[in-house]
């Protein structure tokens, strides 16, 4: 296999289009186990209907794990907002009825997002106190089976020329409570420094699907905690001071 069309570069994984595939190719130590549970998420996620790349192959390339999808052609959402400003809000209407649509499916065989949730506090860097009161809170949750992206952003939304959006990379997939979903989205849109848009994002996405915004805003420590474990010395600071709340709430 001769890759030489680069997609994207990320942290631990290289993305090729071959043709009408895509490969995702990651590191020489990225863990096996981690890339055959990405590849079966998308599998699962492809049995619920919704628009998602299909699994064609998982396999080795030059000794790396790879694993083989359909390439859908388009543009991101994320693309899309920055080439056209003017509809901007248009588009944020149809990223929160896509994630609506994720929501409204279950998948059993996925992983449970509240078991992916405790190991994320465990092995974050916070007090034992901060630590227990996160335990707590996310055992006080109530206990859905809704599917969670986990990394729903712009940037992981293609829109075909046809109009038609696809849902990609499924690596964090769970089931479980959908306002951590929109809490880590909330959280995500923050960390890009657009704090305006976060709060437009949820303001819209608690009228469509009628949430009542303390839900979601109830698991940000418990986001924030889990997005501390990536260990990013510029998000240190912000991540923790949203985790630091759970003291005084």
């Amino acid at each position: 296999m001769k890759l030489d069309n680069i997609v994207a570069v990320r942290d631990t994984k290289t993305i090729y289009r071959e043709g009408d595939k895509t490969v995702k190719v990651f590191d020489a130590d990225y863990s096996k186990a981690d890339v055959l549970n990405e590849a079966l998420n998308q599998s699962r996620v492809e049995e619920t209907g919704l628009n998602i790349p299909k699994v064609l192959e998982v396999t080795k390339v030059d000794g790396k794990w790879a694993i083989i999808s359909e390439y859908i052609t388009g543009c991101t959402l994320a693309e899309l907002m920055e080439k056209n400003p003017d509809k901007k809000d248009e588009y944020l209407e149809m990223f929160v009825e896509l994630q609506m649509k994720v929501h409204d499916k279950k998948c059993p065989m996925l992983n449970k997002l509240k078991d992916k949730m405790n190991r994320k506090i465990s092995q974050a860097d916070i007090g034992e106190h901060i630590r227990y009161e996160l335990h707590t809170r996310l055992e006080s949750m109530p206990k859905h089976t809704k599917v969670c992206h986990g990394d729903f952003n712009p940037t992981n939304i293609v829109v075909t020329e046809s109009g038609i959006p696809y849902i990609i990379d499924w690596a964090h997939a769970t089931q479980g409570n959908a306002s951590a979903d929109v809490a880590r989205t909330y959280l995500l849109f923050c960390l890009d420094g657009d704090k305006a848009f976060a709060d437009k994002y949820l303001d819209m996405f608690c009228d469509k699907s009628k949430t009542e915004k303390k839900y979601v805003q109830k698991w940000l420590p418990i986001v924030a905690a889990s997005q501390s474990v990536k260990g990013k010395p510029e998000e240190r600071d912000f991540l923790h001071s949203w985790i630091d709340v759970v003291d005084y709430e």
